[in-house]
């Protein structure tokens, strides 16, 4: 975007910035290198604020003006839109635990840069799925104005009880006597979905006889 009128670099430098605030405000608090760079700004340019203070750099390639203002949930969904929610963060969300964990649990594709997942803040736990599981069961749900994939109930309940060595015993409890007391339940589905994680017999012995 060209400026207005003509300017100075120093009030080309505050130009462009106010540019960047604006898109930030558009995009929920984050925005990427590309993102900035489409405006017309150098990428240069976008270095000069970072070493200055005024622009933050959340992680390799996406930026913001200020963290501690910055909805967590809106920055997991602005930076990972492929992402799944799942595991204690899924339940969470659910209702099912009532403390939000301190790390974020997401499932993506196994092919998937370790890169993306490199940053001091929000921290972050990923699970690396092949295509046929990861899509299994997936819906949405809102993370402050955002949306972001969620599995169901169902399918969610089957990785509970398959990854249930990696949870808190307390949690793990909490979480399969919510899912049993929940009318939202779908049996078939949690059927079908425990059969595809191989965790049909767990279900039939720990749940089924509650359903």
């Amino acid at each position: 975007m060209e400026a207005p009128f003509p300017m100075n670099r120093s009030e080309k430098k505050e130009f462009e910035f106010e540019m960047i605030e604006k898109l930030i405000e558009e995009n929920n608090g984050i925005v990427r290198t590309k993102q900035i760079t489409e405006l017309g700004i150098d990428y240069r340019r976008i270095i000069s604020y970072v070493d200055e203070g005024r622009l933050l750099r959340v992680k390799s390639g996406y930026y913001a003006i200020n963290l501690q203002e910055q909805n967590e949930e809106e920055l997991i969904a602005g930076m990972f839109p492929d992402g799944i929610l799942t595991m204690e963060s899924a339940l969470f969300y659910y209702g099912y635990l009532t403390t939000r964990p301190f790390v974020w649990k997401i499932a993506v594709s196994k092919n998937t840069s370790k890169s993306r997942f490199k940053m001091d803040y929000p921290a972050l736990e990923p699970y690396y799925c092949e295509k046929e599981v990861l899509e299994l069961g997936v819906t949405e749900t809102k993370l402050g104005n955002l949306s972001m994939h969620i599995y169901t109930k169902d399918r969610l309940i089957c990785d509970v009880l398959k990854y249930e060595d990696k949870m808190k015993r307390s949690d793990f409890k909490k979480a399969a006597w919510a899912y049993i007391q929940d009318e939202d339940k779908d049996v078939s589905s949690l059927m079908e979905c425990a059969r595809k994680r191989k965790v049909l017999k767990k279900v039939q012995n720990m749940i089924g006889v509650w359903l």
